[in-house]
Parts: structure tokens; C-alpha cells; sequence
């Protein structure tokens, strides 16, 4: 292999790193107001990109683009693709499409054609769910990791082994257990996902639960407590505490514990882990 070869091997490398860790967007040493440049009309946008292209820049940057006599038409927006719907709406368009479906089955068919979560366009895959859905446990995460993305199931990682650790302490495994996430795509860089994404993913997590009809929910983590109960408060303020779940008439008692992804960094806090676990396994005694 040529010298080259190896280089150009070695950058190519470097840009899948950079991608994977949720790169979208390269930069040269002047500021710019990116969402001016993105909202100006075309003419604009060329002048600004041949300012960047200036003498004395570094050659990469210096790329001409053709003149316009005149401004192109603005471009047709398509509903469901991430850069054209706001988040509003494409909650809205998730809320509409989640009621219509009658199955779990359908709900994942209808998760992997669903183009309203910007996630979708760096994840992998769709993570869905695992474990048994007729199960009357349900435990819910905030979003897969880069293990879950690549198998294509929620909790695979150190934090699905340790998972399926504390689940073992109570006697329990995934046969009558039913694990998912409120958001079905890994974010880049194995972040929360924001707010924005929350909203937009929740009228599915929503329905997966109607569907699935479990007796409790444990929701693991801060991001999934807040999205499920509502609470504001944090992890530590919460875990250990039953909150209602209307879902119709019925309710389900949802219990708020720390992710197994915390405890992880935090060792220590496993014994509040434990005693959230212990509470589990009384409620499903029927005991608390």
C-alpha cells in the first residue's frame, strides 16, 4: 500500500469518526451566523461562501459556485423529513399516525417509515423493543447507546448487562420483562436526547404502552420519569416513588429508579438501586 493509500485510508477513518461521534458541519477559522447563511436567499449565500473563499484562506474553502441571475424558488417542503417539519408538527403528525395503529407489530412498522425524528438520520437502526410484550413489567429508558444501535434492541451495553443483573436479583429476566426507550434512535454521541426529540417520540412511547397494557412501569433514569409522570424533579428527588399512568380509565403505577448507565459512573449509588428494586419486587407480590 502506498503512502497515499494509507493516508487517504486514515482520513476516511478520521470522517467516519467524526460522523459517528455526530459531526454534521466543517468550519473554517471565521465565525459565520450559520442560520442566516441557511435562511438567505441564494445570491446571498454565494456571497458569503466566496468571502469565506478569500485570498489567504486555506485552499478547501475555496470553492466557486455558479451565478444566479436570479433567486431560485424556495424549496418544496416534504412533511416528515427531519429538516423541513418543525418539531410541533411532526409531534403532531406522530400523535395522529400512533392512534391508528392496533398492534405492537404495526407500531414498530410504523416507527421504521417515520421520517419526523432528526435522529433517525444518524442512528443505525431503529430500536424498538425487547423482551415479553405480554408481560405485565414494563421498564423504560431515556435511548439506546451505540451497542444498541448496532444490534438493532434497548439495553445490550454494560448497562443492559447490568440491567439484566438487578433485574436477576428479584427474580426476574427478559422472558417476563418488556424493555424499551422513549426514543426509539441512539442521539449522536450517546447524549440525552433534547426536549424537541422527546416531544416528538413520545406520542409512539405512548401508545407502545396502551399496547403493550403492562401493570407497572419502572422508568429508569431522569429523562423517562419526566416524560412518563410529568415530575420536574430530578433522578434522586424521585427514585423510589409510584406515580399514576392514566392510560383511559386505567391506571399504572409507574416506578422512578436510576439507569443502570448511571450507576455505572456512580457505584455507590447502587444501594438506593437496590432498595428501589426491592420495592419492585413487593408491588409485584402485590405487597406494596
Amino acid at each position: 500500500m502506498g503512502q497515499s493509500d494509507e493516508r487517504q485510508r486514515d482520513l476516511i477513518a478520521n470522517l467516519d469518526f467524526q460522523v459517528e461521534a455526530g459531526l454534521d458541519l466543517f468550519l473554517d477559522e471565521t465565525p459565520h451566523d450559520r442560520f442566516s447563511e441557511t435562511d438567505a436567499p441564494e445570491p446571498a449565500r454565494v456571497a458569503l461562501v466566496r468571502e469565506s473563499a478569500a485570498p489567504g484562506r486555506d485552499a478547501s474553502f475555496r470553492a466557486e459556485l455558479p451565478q444566479r441571475d436570479t433567486a431560485p424558488p424556495p424549496p418544496t417542503r416534504t412533511f416528515g423529513q427531519s429538516a423541513a417539519a418543525k418539531p410541533g408538527e411532526a409531534a403532531g403528525d406522530a400523535r395522529a399516525r400512533a392512534r391508528d395503529v392496533g398492534t405492537l407489530e404495526e407500531l414498530e412498522a410504523l416507527l421504521a417509515g417515520f421520517d419526523g425524528c432528526p435522529l433517525k438520520f444518524t442512528a443505525k437502526n431503529l430500536v424498538f423493543a425487547d423482551g415479553n410484550p405480554a408481560a405485565k413489567l414494563m421498564f423504560i429508558g431515556e435511548a439506546p447507546g451505540a451497542d444498541e444501535d448496532r444490534i438493532g434492541k434497548p439495553f445490550m451495553g454494560r448497562s443492559g448487562k447490568l440491567l439484566d443483573r438487578m433485574m436477576a436479583a428479584i427474580g426476574l429476566d427478559r422472558t417476563n420483562a418488556y424493555v424499551t426507550n422513549i426514543v426509539p434512535w441512539r442521539p449522536p454521541g450517546n447524549r440525552n436526547p433534547t426536549p424537541q426529540e422527546v416531544a416528538i417520540c413520545k406520542p409512539f412511547i405512548e401508545r407502545q404502552i396502551e399496547l403493550a397494557a403492562p401493570d407497572l412501569i419502572v422508568c429508569l433514569g431522569s429523562p423517562a420519569t419526566q416524560a412518563i409522570t410529568g415530575t420536574k424533579d430530578g433522578i434522586l428527588k424521585a427514585r423510589g416513588r409510584f406515580f399514576p399512568y392514566q392510560v383511559g380509565s386505567r391506571e399504572i403505577r409507574a416506578l422512578a429508579t436510576l439507569h443502570p448507565a448511571y450507576l455505572l459512573r456512580q457505584p455507590l449509588q447502587k444501594r438506593l438501586a437496590w432498595r428501589d428494586f426491592r420495592t419492585l419486587r413487593a408491588a409485584l407480590d402485590g405487597k406494596a
